[in-house]
């Protein structure tokens, strides 16, 4: 990639998104504008908003690179992803906007009139924000790099630094209006690639994938390794090799590596032959063209892992607090109904691009197989494809979208976190606003430098996870069922969330692991969804007198028509 075209493409969405933040600045003046915009969002507006936040580096990036990498079990995520909000739709999306509330704490407080279930979600809203802005952060860097060559952490630090400038600028109103514009860059940005990417494919003749064996280097490919990788070589190959193999020193230097596992260390460089089998990082499965194309064949325990991601993302996309708090700001329920349609027709619009990545890298970018940097599929493709003048340009567009992504992303989660911090931990007010902004893009910023990387689609998924086991049966069982107690609603919270947090830890700290331990920890939703249900609804009906005393008050502003003119003011904490 074109390193000058690709920092001018960086310069262009950072300038472009300070400018509009600044604009947002000029309206924002109340706490209702920081928060919620005063409520006053379009549909279209706050749906393009959404689109733009959502879409994270998971969905940029990460969904090609596990598609390299797993083949067709991973286009469940794009529509996990899709259809979540249709399940939003349906349950939640009107009724939440009618509740009046700023933030899911106020919400959980206002449905169950406790504080201590108030302090349990704030701790678990900074908690899942924390972790999807981990791996924002960590891709940023991944992008910057490529195009680069600078310390992964100097990318991160160019978000976070973006991100706060522009929240601290205006709040929600001001993120609308860049997250809005981010949406559509990032379609331009992977859907006009995409047409030359198809042609330049068809045109050339090229491969398709229609074997059984498992991928080749058509072509003679010199790897550059960034950082120290065991890869597993499948059939013997002689290869020039410059760094370190095999913990040896060599230098332009003939190595035959036999089958087996084969320690390569970062900075080193491999220059395998054409017709070379592609070795794979010790952590990826080897799969034929017929298994990468069948679903059910990638990873260990398929059926289930299957089932499980489909569960967390279906009902995950409730509990995620950056989604939750933009169906505050449409004037009522019925805009935001609207506003979720809408954005179910272009997420749709989106989602069909990343197989498109996935699949042109299995052709062209094997040796991502081997660093394992599968995320850096989107990126790559159009200098190998392309290349040229063309290809420098397309890779500058993919780049500019890359970061948009990132931005968009994580304005939405520093919003939603810092209006959290800034209620229940520091004094409330805009003030506070702009010092739990701080908190909250810098901690995350700092543990993604130091946790190890992982593919951002997995731990955006371990995200989802965490929202699916705790705030969806919040949100489920607290606005249709009036039974529910403020002890029920408590247990299910720390266990649902406990246990899919701790699987979360298990995996980030030490994994990964094989067997079903592995498939467990890595999927968890299939278990802590149902057990955070069952916990929920057996504790409320052995506590019946733990039901809140204003429950029938709360369930008819929940269900009311907005036809019925039922008071629906601004709902406040009742206690500090």
């Amino acid at each position: 990639m074109n390193t000058g075209l690709g920092l001018g493409a960086v310069l262009v969405v950072v300038v472009a998104a300070i400018l509009i933040g600044a604009f947002g600045l000029r309206l924002s003046r109340t706490t209702s504008d920081f928060y919620v915009a005063s409520r006053t969002v379009s549909p279209l507006w706050n749906a393009s908003a959404i689109g733009g936040e959502y879409l994270s580096a998971a969905s940029f990036l990460g969904i090609a690179g596990l598609i390299l990498a797993y083949g067709a079990d991973m286009l469940w995520l794009p529509v996990g992803w899709t259809g979540g909000y249709l399940v939003l739709l349906v349950l939640v999306s009107a009724p939440l906007r009618r509740s009046g509330a700023y933030t899911l704490p106020d919400f959980a407080e206002a449905r169950l009139e406790s504080m201590a279930v108030r302090r349990v979600a704030s701790v678990l809203v900074v908690a899942i924000g924390w972790l999807y802005l981990m791996p924002q952060f960590q891709s940023a860097g991944l992008v910057f790099r490529t195009i680069t060559g600078a310390p992964a952490w100097v990318g991160g630090v160019l978000v976070a630094l973006v991100v706060a400038a522009n929240v601290l600028s205006g709040g929600m109103r001001s993120i609308t209006f860049v997250q809005a514009f981010q949406y559509w860059l990032k379609l331009t940005a992977l859907a006009l690639p995409v047409v030359f990417l198809l042609f330049a494919w068809h045109t050339g003749g090229g491969p398709g994938l229609a074997s059984d064996a498992p991928p080749v280097f058509t072509e003679p490919v010199t790897v550059s390794v960034g950082a120290d990788v065991t890869v597993r070589v499948d059939r013997p190959v002689t290869v020039t090799a410059t760094g370190r193999v095999d913990g040896r020193a060599v230098r332009d230097a003939r190595l035959a590596l036999p089958p087996g596992e084969h320690t390569i260390a970062h900075d080193t460089t491999v220059a395998f032959p054409a017709g070379a089998a592609v070795p794979h990082v010790e952590n990826l499965p080897v799969l034929t063209d017929h298994e990468w194309m069948l679903p059910l064949h990638g990873r260990e325990h398929p059926l289930y892992a299957t089932y499980s991601l489909i569960l967390a993302t279906f009902l995950g996309t409730m509990g995620l607090p950056h989604v939750l708090v933009r169906f505050y700001t449409n004037p009522d329920g019925r805009a935001a109904r609207r506003t979720t349609l809408v954005v179910l027709t272009l997420l749709g619009a989106f989602y069909l691009l990343p197989a498109v990545y996935g699949a042109l890298g299995r052709l062209y970018t094997p040796e991502l197989l081997m660093t394992g940097r599968t995320d850096a599929v989107v990126l790559t493709l159009p200098g190998r494809l392309i290349g040229g003048t063309a290809g420098d340009v397309l890779g500058a567009l993919v780049t500019a979208g890359a970061f948009a992504a990132f931005l968009s992303t994580s304005s939405g989660l520093a919003v939603s976190v810092a209006g959290v911090i800034g209620q229940d931990i520091l004094r409330g007010g805009v003030p506070s606003f702009r010092v739990a902004t701080l908190l909250a893009v810098t901690v995350p910023l700092v543990l993604a430098t130091g946790a190890r990387s992982l593919a951002v689609a997995d731990v955006v998924g371990l995200a989802f996870a965490v929202a699916a086991s705790s705030f969806c049966p919040l949100l489920v069982l607290g606005i249709w069922w009036r039974r529910l107690t403020t002890t029920g609603a408590m247990a299910g919270l720390l266990v649902g969330g406990g246990l899919a947090g701790a699987a979360v830890i298990a995996v980030i700290a030490g994994g990964p692991y094989g067997g079903w331990a592995g498939a467990l920890l890595a999927q968890p939703a299939a278990w802590t969804v149902p057990i955070s249900f069952a916990v929920m609804i057996l504790v409320s009906l052995l506590t019946p007198g733990r039901v809140p005393r204003g429950v029938a008050r709360t369930m008819v502003r929940l269900h009311a028509p907005e036809a019925l003119n039922v008071d629906r003011g601004d709902w406040r904490p009742r206690s500090s």
